[in-house]
């Protein structure tokens, strides 16, 4: 009756898993298939028959494949309830299998392989050893059936190795004494693998008719070596004078075996390890393996076939693993010669660097680094001469070519290889210029003056070119490039050439060998040169801000470098300047701005014989040209308000900025303009946020102008402030009228040309911030008009920043800049909003003591700043913070104590307690959302907030905590006689690396706050913000007040934020050891004064009452023995284990119990008879010999 019962049993689920694998079946049946399926592997008493009956060879793959995942399951989850007569007889039906139950291995599925070897491995994990000795004999056996059996075992081992080693899916002790067995076996299983790979490679030669056969155990024995090579002993792998890598070096010849070759040589030529142990590897620069290594690269590049590919992708890193050795033990302790062959291996990386591919250049470089970086390495002739060589190379790979839409360059077939779009081989490309970048510049600094000779002749070779635009023009005029013409992409490569290696010349050349001659001549060429096309005019402009360090030597080139920035600031493509301006007209036109930012900040000495011939020509553009933005005016005051501080003559400095500023100030302080920033009404009106506007319709102008006076005034104020400053020694700033007096300490109180502006403009500023906060209320919200609804919204830019969605569209230079209506408003309220703080910030670090001493200025700001803060939203709050408080760090910094009380307080307090009680409301919300839904605005709303928590924690951590500098310890000894006392100082980052400031003192109540904040905040769904806090802030501020008298419910709650954060973030590895980490270190020091905290222990699911007594017992008493750190560390994890989340992943996973054998380190304890006798019983399980069967 069981037969018939089973065999009916097995037409069914053979009919369930039909219908489950047929295309045609309607979702219910499939699903009520899959269901009767699940309910027979788990509970079914014939599971075993009718999962070897599915498993029988003359059953359909589909079938099969069920029949060995029920014998799976049974391995899985009942091996523990099972007799031993019944494991017994599996084990042999699985060994049966293994050898007769399979077709040959050309025709088997590779998915019944894997069931099949998945079998055998779950019950060597919970048998091997100790019950089952002869294991590996067995499966040595095995291979003597033949090419299928061989294969078979090669994945067992495989999967053995991957299960206890790589993913130590294992209890404990269970993946000891595999781990030890292997490790015990690994001379005779390393001899077993060679022995069979050897065989086959020979059969594979010579046998053309089962080559196919052989060639597939030989591919499964590479891939399970690759298994071990990673972990194994270095003596194996380089034993035999290295006959393993030697073998394989053999192998890269075999277009069937190479890849698999490449990627245990890859594995091997990676390993770590000590210097002495890795020595051998240098037989792999011998002549036999460099000639099979170079003659495995040398393939026909041109037709991309994937798998050549992928090969050359591990040919190129092995390479690159070999180079590491190298620069590894060259030069080392261990003696080791440069090696005769190091001019073959570089000619070898370079054919990888010169290659069409842009991935495989992009993989060379940091060898390439590492070889010229090298303090040995980087004199020897060989590697002078390639630095020359890569350099010329590197003259092809900065050009930006290779998109896989296009076909007009080798590199394009890769790359639709290697990238799904455009934009993603643009986001690559730009990260692979900036590392060429880095290696250029060390290249520059081996052979300085041959890459000045190379960058000269590229940029004489391109303003000799005439231009090319290619097939790619740009959208907007005729005859102009875009950004992918020829002639673009090779102005842009030579230009970041030329930036590398300027830079370099100066750093590592004697003033008399700088090629100064040479340098006037390039850049009288790039003066003269002239073109109308915006993209290269940038790039002209970039070469002259590059060469202009030589400048320095030639003082009479200075007019007219300022002439062509000047030039350019005012460019326009066509002579109608009505058209909206393109990007990169615009981008011209800010470009020369910046270059003349920058030579006025790093040369203002040099400039300041040009100052009046600078002024004069800036007020005859202001006065003639229309056409100058706000931005570029500001950037011309700014750059003069960079040459005025080389005055060191207060008093002329300031009349300079009373003239300067005369137009500003009149305007900002106008009754009109106090009237507009007033009333939020009113200031809505003036900027035209309360009137519709069709998109034809010029935006009425006169609100359009009213917009650009406020924001030229602001901008205006920024570059002022920002720039203003006294001279940086001492004697030359008391000479020249700066030091207004001493303090008590006598430091040198400075005054600031600027501040009487500043003080001027500031009520309106501080008026400006509060009405801008207002605009939030509902009432003004409601005065805006339909076409302004959404002014106050993210931008969408900003929104694809806050969400990370790429933004790198290739074709943005073309289109003008034109934008709607909205767009235009939502950029002018972010601009100006911003700019408010900046210009405050600014203030503080640019006038400091005159800064703090001015009266009532903390009630100020609190009354704007901090004014109606519940309705300003995340977007706007987020930048305040950080922009206002990133100057305000510096002014934490340098603002003496004196004023804590009247300034930092009063600002700080406040703001932290609002913060506090803000995004705990808002992280409830976020936390309470069950609808995993993908919308974009909740999805921006969240990850808004959790930018914005960020912000507040990154203040706090900066505002009252700085990086510790350990004192050395005397010597080892004393390092670790160290004793423990009761206040436990653990050595873990969390302790040792953070202190409080040296001048932080808060007030108890904001210093509560802050405590509630970090604590609070651990809980919060955002791990980066966990960790980090966890880690850096929480102990930090809670070890100042451990010694005071905490409320014992202040206590408890501390620690329970702590559990409660185990149990949000718990599963994340990083943040279970940070958070494990403060749980003890609050634990071991308060416990002794606070017996709430043992409550709160006992609390916690599952935990041991027994250990936390003896965890308790070591903590308090003085005597009791005392254990290392790191074991102290592992209890105390197993106490909290039962607060720790779990994924969701694991959440409904089905846990699999493996038991623990007899121990194979310790003899067992000879005191139960029983266990005994079962021992003995289940040793015989096993055994081949086992005639019970």
């Amino acid at each position: 009756i069981m037969a018939d019962q089973g065999a009916a049993m097995c037409e069914q689920l053979i009919k369930a898993v039909n219908v489950m694998m047929d295309a045609e079946t309607s979702q219910i049946y499939r699903l009520e298939a899959l269901k009767f399926c699940e309910e027979f592997k788990e509970t079914s008493a014939f599971c075993v028959p009718c999962g070897l009956q599915l498993a029988d060879k003359a059953q359909p793959a589909v079938v099969r494949h069920f029949g060995l995942q029920i014998l799976e399951h049974v391995i899985k989850f009942r091996w523990n309830n099972m007799q031993q007569q019944e494991k017994v007889q599996l084990k042999e039906c699985a060994m049966q299998l293994l050898s007769k139950g399979t077709h040959s291995i050309l025709e088997e599925e590779s998915h019944i392989k894997d069931a099949l070897s998945r079998i055998t491995v779950e019950m060597i994990k919970r048998e091997w050893p100790q019950h089952w000795p002869d294991m590996l004999k067995e499966m040595e056996a095995l291979t003597s059936q033949g090419e299928a059996q061989t294969e078979l075992v090669m994945l067992i081992l495989l999967r053995l190795a991957e299960d206890v080693i790589t993913f130590q899916t294992l209890p404990t002790q269970r993946r000891r004494d595999i781990q030890h067995t292997l490790t015990q076996n690994m001379e005779s299983i390393f001899s077993f693998m060679m022995a069979i790979l050897h065989v086959n490679v020979e059969d594979y030669r010579k046998l053309v008719s089962v080559a196919r056969a052989h060639c597939r155990v030989a591919v499964a024995t590479l891939n399970t070596l690759a298994g071990y090579i990673d972990w194994v002993s270095l003596v194996y792998i380089t034993s035999g004078n290295c006959h393993l890598l030697e073998m394989l070096c053999l192998l890269l010849s075999e277009p069937d075996l190479q890849l698999e070759a490449a990627e245990c040589l890859l594995i091997a030529i990676s390993r770590k390890g000590k210097l002495e142990d890795r020595k051998p590897f240098m037989l792999l620069f011998d002549d036999v393996a460099i000639h099979y290594i170079l003659s495995g690269a040398q393939s026909a590049d041109g037709l991309v076939v994937e798998r050549r590919y992928i090969f050359l992708k591990r040919l190129c890193q092995v390479l690159c693993a070999l180079g590491g050795q190298l620069c590894s033990l060259v030069g080392s302790d261990v003696e080791v010669e440069v090696p005769a062959n190091l001019s073959k291996y570089m000619e070898a990386i370079l054919a990888f660097t010169t290659h069409s591919s842009q991935f495989l250049k992009s993989s060379t470089l940091a060898t390439w680094g590492s070889l010229f970086r090298h303090e040995t390495l980087s004199k020897e002739a060989v590697v002078v001469e390639m630095a020359i060589k890569y350099l010329r190379a590197s003259m092809i790979n900065l050009v930006k070519t290779g998109f896989p839409s296009r076909d007009d360059n080798p590199s394009c077939g890769y790359s639709r290889v290697d990238f799904d779009s455009d934009e993603d081989f643009n986001l690559f490309f730009n990260s692979f210029r900036a590392q060429q970048g880095e290696v250029v510049r060390i290249a520059c600094r081996i052979v300085p003056l041959e890459a000045f000779q190379i960058a000269a002749e590229w940029l004489q070779y391109q303003i000799a070119s005439p231009i090319d635009t290619g097939d790619t023009t740009s959208k907007s005029a005729e005859g102009l490039c875009s950004l992918l013409s020829p002639s673009v992409v090779q102005w842009d490569a030579m230009t970041v050439f030329m930036e590398c290696m300027i830079a370099q010349i100066f750093k590592n050349l004697e003033e008399e060998k700088l090629p100064i001659d040479q340098s006037m001549e390039l850049l009288q060429a790039v003066l003269n040169y002239e073109t109308k096309d915006p993209l290269i005019l940038s790039c002209v402009l970039t070469n002259v801000s590059a060469l202009f360090p030589f400048v320095t030597r030639r003082q009479h080139f200075l007019p007219q470098i300022l002439y062509k920035l000047f030039k350019a600031i005012t460019f326009e493509v066509g002579q109608d300047n009505k058209a909206p301006r393109t990007r990169a007209v615009k981008n011209v036109r800010r470009h020369a701005c910046s270059s003349i930012i920058k030579i006025c900040r790093d040369y203002p000495q040099f400039i300041l014989p040009c100052f009046d011939m600078f002024y004069n020509h800036v007020k005859k553009l202001f006065s003639s040209d229309a056409s100058l933005t706000h931005m570029e005016k500001c950037s011309l005051m700014e750059a003069l308000v960079l040459i005025s501080n080389q005055f060191k003559d207060f008093a002329k400095q300031k009349a300079f900025l009373d003239e300067l500023m005369a137009s500003v100030v009149a305007e900002w302080t106008s009754e009109e303009i106090r009237h507009v920033l007033s009333d939020p009404a009113v200031f809505l009106s003036f900027v035209g946020a309360d009137q519709v506007v069709t998109e034809h319709s010029k935006d009425t102008d006169a609100t359009g102008l009213n917009r650009g006076r406020l924001s030229f005034c602001l901008y205006a104020m920024l570059g002022v402030v920002k720039r203003a400053r006294w001279p940086a020694d001492l004697e030359e700033a008391k000479a020249g009228g700066f030091v207004a007096g001493y303090t008590p300490a006598g430091a040198p109180i400075y005054r600031n040309p600027c501040t009487a502006h500043f003080l001027v403009l500031l009520p309106n500023l501080l008026l400006l911030i509060r009405t801008h906060n207002s605009l939030y209320m509902p009432e003004n919200m409601a005065r805006l008009s339909e076409t302004f609804a959404k002014a106050h919204e993210v931008m969408d830019a900003e929104k694809n920043v806050v969400l990370g969605l790429s933004q790198h569209l290739l074709d943005i230079y073309d289109s003008p800049v034109y934008r709607t209506n909205l767009e235009r408003m939502q950029g002018f309220f972010t601009t100006l909003y911003d700019n408010c703080f900046h210009v405050l910030g600014s203030a503080g670090q640019s006038l400091q003591q005159e800064f703090y001493t001015i009266s009532g200025l903390a009630e100020e700001i609190n009354r704007s700043a901090f004014f109606s803060l519940d309705h300003v939203p995340d977007h706007r709050l987020r930048p305040m913070i950080h922009i206002l408080f990133c100057h305000l760090l510096q002014l934490v910094l340098s603002c003496p104590q004196e004023y804590y009380d009247s300034l930092l307080c009063p600002l700080l307090g406040p703001l932290f307690a609002y913060m506090q009680q803000r995004l705990n409301v808002k992280w409830q919300v976020i936390n309470q959302r069950t609808s995993d839904s993908q919308v974009t605005q909740e999805m921006l709303e969240e990850q808004l907030v959790r930018l914005l928590t960020r912000e507040v924690l990154d203040l706090l951590s900066v505002s009252c905590i700085s990086k510790k500098v350990p004192e050395p310890a005397a010597n080892k000894e004393e390092i670790e006689g160290q004793t423990r006392t009761h206040q436990v100082t653990l050595s873990c980052s969390l302790n040792v690396a953070f202190e409080l400031k040296r001048f932080f003192f808060f007030p108890q109540n904001i210093y509560m706050t802050l405590l509630t904040l970090s604590f609070t905040s651990l809980s919060w769904k955002d791990t980066t913000n966990c960790h980090r806090t966890a880690s850096m802030v929480c102990w930090t501020l809670l070890r100042q007040v451990v010694g005071g008298n905490l409320l014992p419910e202040a206590v408890t709650w501390f620690y329970t934020s702590v559990l409660r954060a185990l149990q949000v973030h718990g599963q994340h590895e990083v943040c279970n050891s940070t958070l494990s980490q403060l749980a003890m270190l609050i634990y071991e020091n308060l416990r002794p004064r606070y017996m709430e905290l043992r409550a709160v222990m006992t609390q916690i699911p599952n935990i041991s009452v027994e250990a936390l007594d003896q965890y308790d017992h070591r903590l308090m008493d003085p005597n009791a023995q005392k254990v290392g750190d790191k074991k102290r560390k592992d209890q105390f994890k197993k106490l909290i284990a039962g607060t720790v989340g779990k994924a969701l992943c694991q959440q409904f996973r089905k846990e699999v119990h493996i038991r623990n054998l007899p121990s194979l380190f310790k003899k067992p304890k000879p005191d139960k008879d029983v266990l005994n006798t079962e021992a003995l019983g289940l040793a015989a399980l096993f055994s081949p010999e086992n005639n019970a069967l």
